[in-house]
């Protein structure tokens, strides 16, 4: 991404912002996580160290204006290769030893009284807005949106099309390496990558790659980042179909279906968890959602929050989940089935992101992958 893509700072987020300082009486909101900054920046900050909690650069929020800080060694790519189309806007740069300068510079650019500035979490401001600000972020402006699409396709593909080639008796280091390769091929990173094969899938809800050779079935999920913005999915491919395992998956495609059913615009996350775990139930694995974890609204972070069906005193349990939210649940059983994808709630529907090219799907009102045979 250089300067002749890079669609300067959200509005709508600075928007939302504003809105959150008007609603607290706060003067200003320094944002310092990779989420937050990738929501305001529109993925100004392609990640340096890709497990860092704080960003190289912050973002100062005030009712009139917005500055970005960051380290003196990143101030002259951002300049030339982002801001140079935008020179409006302001950057400081501060040395990259000192973390006192980015929290002087950013009181300084509050302009506001150190008692009046809020944060996304860090230790050094006074105010924690986090939740407030993840809440505002779940709603999707269009260009979101349009991003979000073309991450959700190419995501798919990358998993696709690396299953597509695999042949049986090759590891899942080779074929976690296809997938990995393909994402980043694209521009985008794989926060997340479990690739398993026969008996290790069914055994462990997270196999990841060990070198074991795979000659019947294989399963891989892909948590795809870019811009900041993630998806997630899982693929199914297998030498042959086997009937145990497809009524297995069919369950859990069934929990999937009634969980998305309940995914309406202004649904709590307590309703569709509600929803999920009386679809295990109704499934025969009353209190099987205990076993993994069961997925949530995915945006500016691999899930935005994840609780559980059990967990109703939780802040999140009464969030409303909005029109232009995307969801990533993964409802799954012990054996190795587990359905996942990323949805938008759309006007009135639910819209699959991650859909890539000529996969096998059910024959649902919600079509849903099937594993694909070797050869077909």
């Amino acid at each position: 991404m250089g300067a002749h893509s890079w669609a300067g700072l959200s509005e709508s987020a600075l928007a939302r912002v504003r809105g959150i300082l008007d609603s607290t009486g706060l003067g200003a909101v320094v944002l310092t996580t990779p989420g937050a900054v990738s929501w305001a920046t529109r993925g100004l900050n392609v990640p340096i160290d890709r497990a860092a909690g704080v960003d190289t650069i912050w973002v100062v929020i005030n009712g009139d204006s917005a500055c970005l800080i960051t380290t003196e060694v990143e101030a002259p790519r951002l300049r030339e290769e982002y801001l140079a189309a935008h020179p409006s806007i302001d950057l400081v740069a501060v040395p990259w030893w000192d973390s006192a300068a980015f929290v002087a510079a950013a009181t300084e650019r509050s302009g506001v009284a150190v008692g009046e500035i809020a944060t996304d979490g860090h230790p050094d401001f006074w105010h924690d807005l986090t939740r407030s600000l993840v809440a505002a972020r779940l709603r999707l402006d269009d260009h979101e949106i349009s991003t979000l699409r073309t991450l959700g396709h190419d995501a798919a593909c990358a998993v696709e099309d690396a299953l597509r080639m695999w042949t049986p008796g090759e590891s899942d280091f080779e074929v976690a390496a296809r997938i990995a390769a393909n994402t980043e091929r694209l521009g985008a990173q794989a926060p997340v990558l479990l690739v398993g094969g026969d008996d290790r899938f069914a055994k462990f809800r997270h196999p990841v790659a060990v070198g074991a050779s795979m000659t019947n079935r294989v399963m891989a999920v892909l948590v795809a980042s870019r811009g900041g913005q993630h998806v997630a999915l899982t693929r199914y491919v297998q030498v042959a179909p086997d009937p145990d395992f497809a009524a297995q998956l069919e369950a859990v495609q069934s929990i999937h279906q009634a969980t998305l059913s309940a995914c309406t615009p202004g649904a709590t996350t307590g309703e569709v968890l509600t929803a999920m775990a009386d679809a295990y139930a109704h499934h025969g694995h009353p209190g099987a959602w205990s076993e993994h974890y069961q997925g949530g609204p995915i945006g500016y972070a691999q899930r935005e929050f994840e609780i559980a069906p059990s967990q109703t005193d939780s802040p999140w349990w009464h969030t409303q989940l909005p029109q232009g939210c995307a969801v990533a649940w993964n409802p799954s059983l012990g054996g190795g089935a587990k359905d996942e994808d990323t949805y938008l709630m759309a006007p009135g529907h639910l819209e699959l992101i991650t859909k890539g090219g000529d996969w096998p799907v059910t024959d649902q009102e919600l079509q849903r992958p099937m594993p694909l045979v070797v050869g077909q």
